[in-house]
């Protein structure tokens, strides 16, 4: 069958022209975010990876074709839309085949990434091991995607709402680099220090690059992680966030939030909890990875 697959006009040309392109995911803009600052972040990423040499390819899914670039007005569509399915690997077949909307998650974003060609993505965080997966088995399929889809993923670490240590050992388990940018710790989202050494580190596009590079020449299957931590101005510190990411976990497991859920409830209550001080956050270190993803795809690209 024909895959129902539709490049923007303007990632169609820089497919053509062997141009520097970035993904972007789609849930950070129905399930991440309030409207209007949905749309105002969706498109100051598209203009800072623009800005920083590189073109913009924001994922989803419309009326069952699978889009990589939104054009101006599906963009807006998409961050008023409702109903939206959040859909991963195990849906997007489902979603796609039966005609509906998708916003992509990490996992099905890079699945559409390598099925378009693109070698890199930038995102907020990655999913992980939930607090309390012991019991419940909650781990994202962003682990086991990174494992097997060959993207390097640009974050500022996994979601602080996550069981960080449990994330990297899984993530070192499945043979996943996670490469902390310009420090020797992990990042933890919006604050710059998860209090854990990271597993590698690297200081510059160049060498990312390079990595990628030398994990395809290998035959090595999988992407790499690269945390990169948010800018310092935006930074809220981990002991100020601890006590309100356990009010807001409290909350959800007192409601019986589960599955999918967890994730945008967790993010909802912390932005009321933190007065709004965590989506500045958000909106500073996604920017932050744009910018050092377009730089990465400019090197791999400049390489051939």
């Amino acid at each position: 069958m024909t895959l129902p697959l539709t490049l923007s006009s303007e990632v169609a040309e820089a497919t053509a022209n062997g141009g520097a392109i970035v993904a972007l995911e789609s849930t950070i803009i129905t399930h991440g975010m309030p409207w209007p600052q949905n749309l105002e972040t969706a498109r100051s990423v598209e203009a800072t990876v623009r800005s920083a040499g590189a073109v913009p390819a924001t994922i989803a899914v419309l009326n069952g074709r699978l889009h990589v670039g939104l054009e101006g007005d599906q963009l807006e569509q998409l961050a008023q839309a409702k109903d939206v399915a959040k859909v991963s690997r195990a849906d997007l077949a489902v979603c796609m085949a039966s005609g509906g909307n998708g916003a992509t998650t990490v996992a099905a974003t890079m699945i559409a990434a390598q099925l378009a060609g693109i070698h890199v993505f930038a995102t907020g965080g990655i999913g992980g091991v939930h607090k309390g997966a012991e019991t419940t088995f909650d781990i994202s399929a962003d682990l086991q995607e990174l494992a097997q889809t060959p993207v390097t993923v640009v974050a500022a670490g996994a979601k602080a709402i996550l069981d960080i240590p449990k994330t990297l050992e899984v993530l070192e388990t499945l043979g996943v680099p996670v490469i902390s940018v310009g420090q020797d710790n992990m990042p933890a989202f919006w604050s710059r220090d998860a209090g854990l050494r990271a597993p590698l580190r690297m200081d510059d596009a160049a060498a990312i690059a390079a990595a990628h590079r030398m994990r395809v020449a290998l035959g090595l299957p999988g992407g790499q992680l690269v945390a990169n931590p948010i800018p310092v101005p935006a930074e809220i510190a981990a002991d100020t966030l601890a006590p309100i990411i356990a009010q807001a976990q409290a909350e959800a497991e007192a409601q019986g939030v589960a599955a999918k859920a967890v994730t945008p409830f967790l993010l909802k209550r912390i932005f009321e909890l933190t007065d709004g001080s965590s989506l500045v956050a958000n909106i500073a270190l996604v920017l932050n990875n744009a910018r050092l993803a377009a730089a990465i795809a400019r090197e791999i690209t400049a390489s051939g």
